[in-house]
This record gives C-alpha cells, structure tokens and sequence, in this order.
C-alpha cells in the first residue's frame, strides 16, 4: 500500500523560505506523476506544483516563478522548495502521485486526478 509523509512545512516571516519534502513507501514513484496541492482558506484543493516521470515540472500560476519542485527517484522523495513566500501562501500542503498517465501528468490541475494521498503539512507565513 502507498504511503505518502510530508515534512518541512512551518511557520515563516512574508519572503522567506521553505523546503517541503515527500517520502514515499509502499511503491515505486518512478513512472507515476507526483506532485503538491494545497488548499488554503476559503478554496478548493488547488494544484501547486507536479513532475513527471522525466523530470518535467509545471506550476500553477499564481507560483510565478517562486517555486521549484523536484524529485529524486532513487530515493523516493519529491521536494517543494518554496521561495520568497506570501501570506496568501499559508495553508496545508499535501503530497500527491498518480499512475495513470504512464509517467505523465494529467492536463488538468484537478486533484481528483491523483489517487495518492499524504496527510498534509501546514504551512504558515506571517506578514
């Protein structure tokens, strides 16, 4: 059975930095899309960041160049480094995978397109 744990989420000043991490167990990430959303208040699980099996990342818009996701297969761990944050970037940040797409992600940014879940990590940024 998969298992997907995030870390690195926290609490940090408007601009700085944090580094999230996601450990996967129970299977393979290599072939599987894997990704992170978020939802934070008052909105709908949104897509943050996903890559693919090749290492090809797309971001959601509102990212702007502040984001960079990453993965390291031999070691099942897909990362978020997120830069220069905002207030409006506080909320829980969860880990997901699909295997759907043969190593590709889904054009849609829906979340209902990823069958692989973690628990989430809060992130909090004060301004």
């Amino acid at each position: 059975q998969a298992l997907l744990v995030e870390s690195g989420g926290g609490s940090v000043e408007a601009g700085g930095s944090l580094r999230l991490s996601c450990a996967v167990s129970g299977y393979s990430p290599s072939r599987k899309c894997m990704g992170w959303f978020r939802q934070t208040s008052g909105k709908e699980r949104e897509e943050v960041a996903v890559i693919d099996d090749d290492g090809g990342p797309r971001y959601g818009e509102f990212v702007k160049a502040r984001f960079i996701i990453s993965r390291d297969n031999a070691k099942n761990t897909v990362y978020l480094q997120m830069n220069s944050l905002e207030r409006e970037d506080t909320g829980a940040y969860y880990c997901a995978a699909t295997d759907g797409y043969g190593g590709a992600c889904p054009r849609s940014r829906a979340a209902s397109d990823f069958g692989y879940w973690g628990q989430g990590t809060q992130v909090t940024v004060a301004s």
